[in-house]
């Protein structure tokens, strides 16, 4: 049995399409990332998962359970972490973390070993209340409620926006170590940094699934030659490169441009003299290996 079932889901928010007949599954014990931008219906698909929306159309299963029939049995058994803070402010760190074990009935010390890693790293904050935390110790006390009744399955919405990098580096070591303890995570990112993290990965575009495999096996997938173009005008630049006979593909990427080409009709040579021509200086235009973001690119368009 899968740990997620989800079957030809659909969902739809008066004429926008959230989702559209979505179908993907997540293994027991595994670590799994939903890719995409903000806006692809990533937080859709887990309101519907953590029996917090109904789909339109479409079933959902987790740890067996129907997320519409069984509803209760399935929030006993899953933690959740939503995109948005979403402790009480007002209450105390030690607080939360009791309100949240009463919930569930139980105590913050029967499962302290389970959140133990997390929990002596915003220990020392015991007293402090949650809106005074910086948003890396917001990230881990949300994991520690979300946590504190040995859910089988952990949904993170985007865990890490908005946290420095050390803390989000930080938060996935977490995950890794929970994962070992056999708890199945979903998790959501619009970083794609974060999706070499997952086991395997759903890119999402538009409410819909473009493509689910291993980070390894789609970047293995990529099939085409791949080029980082860099000058002293790189706006223009652009738009340059798109125009060239053979260029199939050309994106801004950080502080370069990356494109692809057709290989039958493109010509290395005439372009850097075209660059050349029109003014362009300190031209570097190298082979390089793709990434995941570079993947997303190239299916999402």
């Amino acid at each position: 049995m899968n740990a997620i079932d989800v079957n030809n889901i659909s969902k739809s928010y008066a004429n926008l399409k959230a989702l559209n007949n979505i179908s993907f599954c997540v293994n027991q014990g595994e670590l799994f990332g939903l890719i995409g931008s903000d806006g692809a219906g990533k937080s859709t698909m887990f309101r519907i998962l953590t029996t917090l929306l109904l789909p339109d159309s479409g079933s959902a299963r987790v740890e067996g359970f129907d997320t519409v029939k069984d509803y209760k049995q399935i929030r006993s058994c899953i933690g959740y972490m939503p995109g948005k803070f979403s402790l009480y402010p007002d209450l105390t760190v030690r607080e939360n973390i009791e309100l949240f074990a009463s919930v569930f009935n139980t105590t913050p010390e029967t499962n302290r070993s389970l959140i133990n890693d997390i929990y002596i790293q915003i220990e020392p904050f015991n007293s402090r209340r949650a809106a005074k935390l910086s948003g890396g110790m917001k990230q881990k006390l949300a994991l520690c409620c979300a946590l504190i009744h040995a859910p089988k399955v952990l949904f993170l919405d985007e865990p890490t926006t908005g946290v420095d990098p050390v803390s989000r580096s930080e938060f996935w070591q977490m995950l890794h170590h929970l994962k070992e303890k056999g708890i199945t995570i979903m998790a959501s990112t619009p970083y794609m940094d974060e999706a070499r993290q997952c086991e395997r990965i759903a890119f999402i575009s538009n409410g819909e699934i473009l493509q689910t495999a291993s980070p390894k096996e789609i970047v293995s997938s990529f099939g085409e030659v791949l080029y980082s173009a860099t000058s002293n005008n790189m706006h223009s630049m652009l738009k340059d490169i798109r125009s060239f006979k053979g260029v199939k593909s050309a994106y801004a990427f950080g502080q370069s441009h990356h494109f692809t080409i057709t290989n039958k009709s493109f010509e290395m040579k005439a372009l850097l003299l075209l660059l050349e021509n029109k003014g362009y200086k300190d031209i570097t235009i190298q082979a390089i290996e793709p990434t995941i973001e570079d993947c997303y690119m190239k299916i999402a368009q």
